[in-house]
């Protein structure tokens, strides 16, 4: 692809003149439309920034895109930007593409158009496309139109070859049309430069005694994890972006065997969880009764969504957390100190869970709402197969049969430092 650098400093750009005319075209007055607007005391002087121009879409970047290294051996960059429409409601636009760009080059890094973003897009509060983990997501639409005031989530998950420099700061250059009246009138925008992340992820041991465990809901598609969006305190955060769940397999590929609706059928139920690193103990939670499998519970109070949990403070600013263990199984309190590889309770089915698991993942906060969710490694495990259908975790006790459909992996074999992909099952 062929650079481009979208800021036009002589005379009105592209944008401003079609931004211009499709919202006057609407019948809506916009600032600074003729070099003539606006003029009186002061006129002709420079008041707008080098390269400033009206944006149909504004954009923020929701955490510090933070590189990480999976299982496949590339570096991933996983992260979201949520968008606005600038325009009138009566007045869509139609996105196009979204290329991520290294901002001191404006090399594109990644980029979705098509079908990948229409299936990575969309409006703030819809639900999540196959959510309910029984039928495949029907395809998105296309062309993404977005209409005017309304708020859209774009997912971004860029996958940087090996060897791949990670840029210093991204940008993000948005092309599509706004769909007035008239006609569209094309659009370029480059909004949103963000620094990615320097602090490098944690690389922790296994929360789990040694075995094979499958790696569900694991970063990096359309899992509940990883679009996970959580309006908490009036903003948006996805607290549980890298989070994994954790579920014991047997050696005939089995996660449960007998009545699916016994707690003790699951090869998970009351397996110990074991600390991933050494650090303080800032929060413990009891008491909480296990879910009976596999109907989905009502959903709880906000404070028990991870059930009977504890959380470890291992780095300034980082907190592991280890949730849905079953009642008085705990094995810690606050204010201990624990090493890694120590018992810290028993893997249960409480909090906002229907099967028995262990739910893992890094946190910045020492609450786990609201909180954001940086990336971690594992120092090393063994990737034994994959899992192609979408199975989410809810849906286990509800297969025909308790064995997954386990398939080889182009990723098998020894890893380190590396984050396990959705639905790998591995060997710790």
């Amino acid at each position: 692809m062929a650079e481009r650098d979208p800021r036009n400093r002589t005379g009105r750009s592209p944008l401003l003149r079609g931004l211009a005319a499709a919202v006057l075209a609407a019948g809506t007055l916009v600032a600074a439309a003729g070099p003539g607007y606006g003029a009186g005391p002061g006129a002709g002087t420079a008041t707008a920034a080098p390269g400033a121009q009206f944006t149909p879409l504004t954009a923020a970047v929701m955490t510090e895109p933070t590189p990480f290294v999976a299982t496949d051996g590339k570096t991933h960059l996983s992260y979201e930007l949520l968008t606005t429409s600038s325009l009138p409601s009566n007045l869509p636009l139609r996105l196009d593409r979204v290329d991520v760009q290294d901002a001191r080059t404006h090399r594109v890094v990644g980029s979705l158009s098509g079908q990948a973003l229409a299936e990575a897009a969309h409006p703030v509060g819809d639900p999540l496309p196959g959510a309910d983990g029984y039928t495949p997501a029907p395809p998105a639409p296309t062309p993404t139109v977005i209409q005017g005031s309304q708020k859209w989530i774009i997912w971004l998950d860029l996958t940087l070859d090996r060897g791949q420099r990670v840029p210093k700061v991204l940008e993000h250059h948005l092309s599509g049309a706004i769909l007035a009246p008239s006609g569209p009138s094309a659009f370029e925008e480059t909004v949103q430069a963000t620094r990615t992340g320097r602090t490098p992820p944690l690389n922790l041991g296994s929360p789990v005694r040694p075995g094979t465990w499958y790696a569900s809901e694991s970063c990096c598609g359309n899992t509940h994890h990883r679009r996970g969006l959580g309006p908490i305190n009036g903003r948006f955060y996805v607290p549980q972006r890298f989070a994994i769940d954790w579920y014991r397999v047997g050696r005939q590929g089995q996660t449960w065997e007998g009545d699916p609706a016994r707690l003790t059928s699951y090869l998970s139920y009351r397996q110990p969880v074991v600390a991933s690193a050494g650090g303080r103990v800032v929060e413990v939670q009891d008491g909480i009764p296990d879910n009976t499998p596999p109907v989905t519970p009502p959903i709880p109070p906000i404070e028990n969504t991870v059930g009977n949990h504890v959380t470890v403070q291992v780095a300034p600013g980082r907190y592991l957390l280890y949730a849905h263990l079953t009642p008085g199984s705990l094995k810690v309190r606050k204010g201990d100190r624990v090493e890694s590889g120590q018992v810290l309770g028993l893997i249960g089915n409480s909090g906002n869970s229907t099967t028995p698991h262990l739910h893992f993942h890094v946190m910045t906060t020492a609450e786990f709402f609201p909180t954001d969710s940086p990336p971690f490694t594992f120092r090393q495990f063994r990737v034994l197969g994959q899992v192609e259908p979408r199975l989410w975790d809810d849906n286990l006790g509800l297969q025909p049969t308790g064995v997954l459909p386990i398939t080889p992996s182009p990723y098998e074999g020894r890893h380190r430092a590396r984050y396990p992909l959705d639905r790998e099952v591995l060997e710790f």
